[in-house]
């Protein structure tokens, strides 16, 4: 007797979300799990767990209020949740490195699935909306977000920000105080977490043009919509609390690192140098993000770059903005996603020159998001008009994302430990003295004393005044 064959597809269609979010934390853990057997790095890990005896006295109450006061002490930079979490995972994972490292992998995670919602409540697309989420959580770049201890900082705060996402599509689309005060509280928590959400509310003023189209006269193309339209000047004067908010926060991240000697000043790096430097970066990041080669901690500054890579800077960020505001109308994903990247870039973009590199593959965690949804809602309109071509959107990201877990599988082993972690940077970049210093340290430790000095040696080659350095000579 046949059996008529059972029709899975109204399963699929009606459990799609949960499914995506299900494939998102086991492709994410899937390609981090190994994390879970790395040690911490001398490069601030001692700092923030390793060496810190406020951290390692566990949950009580003179360390809660030693993380939002005394704490910034050692890093120059008000975390405080930051620090209650490493002081809660201690209560956990004691001295056990892998616990902190799963913990990054978890909050990273639980990141991708909250951006997939986002995108999803927010746009009503899922495949999109989970594509773009699968590149959040599989790209190479983010590696030294997760795998670096240290940066327990941008996990936690880009949770808190994709937090206050969903909760201000959800004010959109039904505004009221409470769900206000909930988004603003978020964004509290995101900036005690690390300052880098000081862009969150210009985020929120992209999103009101699209997906949500609260502006009056904003289009509808590709976005849910929030179906309550309003004036621009009305848009600006509903964030006003944000930005009252962020401007204390900001000044107190300035003035914290200006005492603690890591602002550059512009004899060493001019403004002109800087602002060079912004613009090559902008186009780094992006080439990065396309070919992620040659990753490395840290990007030595190459001082003021070459007149090419200054004019072809220019013309592509000058000639990406133009196009993104030209099509404006007709493809509002194009500018909301050119302007998230880089927007939410000029914190750390280099014109407030913070310690001697150039860049840094962590502080695309939160922008490259902006650059996705054009590779994601491009590709749909781009092959989606054309059905015979269609079929190749679901194999096509299927093995860009495959090759990226790759990448990133490989990226991931030089994390290991801070030998493999600063031989690779040696071997990808040049005359780049921290990695030869912190080699040093790590095979002096090991009692490989003739290596060491080799590697200071190295160290005082490329900077005479590095003062650690000598010392440890």
């Amino acid at each position: 007797m046949n059996r008529a064959p059972i029709d899975t597809m109204p399963f699929l269609r009606k459990h799609r979300a949960t499914l995506i979010c299900l494939v998102l934390v086991l492709a994410t853990f899937a390609v981090y799990w190994q994390a879970g057997d790395f040690s911490f790095v001398n490069y601030d890990d001692q700092i923030y767990v390793e060496d810190n005896d406020h951290v390692q006295r566990g949950l009580t109450l003179e360390n809660v209020v030693w993380a939002f006061t005394g704490a910034t002490k050692l890093t120059n930079y008000w975390a405080p949740l930051t620090w209650l979490s490493f002081i809660i995972d201690y209560e956990i994972n004691g001295k056990n490195p892998g616990g902190y490292h799963l913990t990054n992998v978890l909050f990273h995670a639980a990141n991708a699935v909250l951006l997939f919602l986002f995108l999803k409540q927010s746009t009503a697309s899922h495949w999109r909306s989970g594509f773009v989420a699968a590149l959040f959580a599989l790209h190479p770049l983010h590696v030294e977000s997760v795998a670096w201890v240290t940066e327990r900082k941008d996990v936690l705060s880009t949770f808190f920000w994709m937090l206050a996402l969903m909760g201000y599509t959800a004010y959109a689309k039904n505004p009221g105080k409470k769900k206000y005060l909930v988004v603003f509280l978020l964004f509290s928590f995101g900036l005690m977490a690390k300052p880098m959400l000081v862009t969150l509310p210009f985020v929120f003023l992209l999103l009101d043009y699209w997906p949500l189209a609260r502006f009056d006269f904003a289009p509808r193309p590709g976005g849910g919509g929030s179906g309550k339209k309003t004036s621009a000047l009305s848009l600006a004067v509903e964030k006003i609390p944000f930005f009252l908010l962020l401007l204390p926060a900001g000044a107190v991240a300035f003035v914290m690192q200006k005492q603690g000697g890591a602002l550059a000043t512009l004899d060493s790096y001019p403004m002109g140098v800087r602002i060079a430097n912004a613009f090559v970066s902008y186009a780094h990041y992006i080439g990065k993000m396309l070919w992620p080669a040659n990753l490395a901690v840290p990007y030595p500054h190459p001082g003021m770059p070459p007149g090419w890579q200054i004019a072809g800077a220019l013309v592509l960020v000058g000639g990406f903005s133009f196009i993104s505001i030209r099509l404006v109308q007709e493809r509002p994903w194009l500018a909301v996603g050119w302007f998230w990247y880089a927007g939410t870039l000029v914190p750390v973009i280099g014109l407030v020159q913070i310690g001697s590199f150039s860049m840094a593959d962590r502080f695309t965690y939160v922008p490259l998001t902006g650059l996705f949804i054009i590779i994601a809602w491009g590709a749909a309109e781009i092959l989606g008009r054309r059905p015979s071509k269609a079929i190749w959107l679901a194999p096509a990201a299927a093995i860009i994302l495959l090759a990226l877990a790759a990448v990133t599988d490989r990226q991931l082993r030089y994390w290991k430990n801070s030998i493999t972690l600063f031989e690779h940077a040696l071997a990808v970049t040049v005359n780049n003295f921290l990695p030869h210093y912190n080699l040093g340290v790590a095979l002096a430790h090991l009692g490989q004393t003739d290596d060491a000095i080799a590697h200071y040696r190295e160290a005082l080659r490329i900077k005479p005044g590095y003062t650690e350095a000598h010392n440890n000579l």
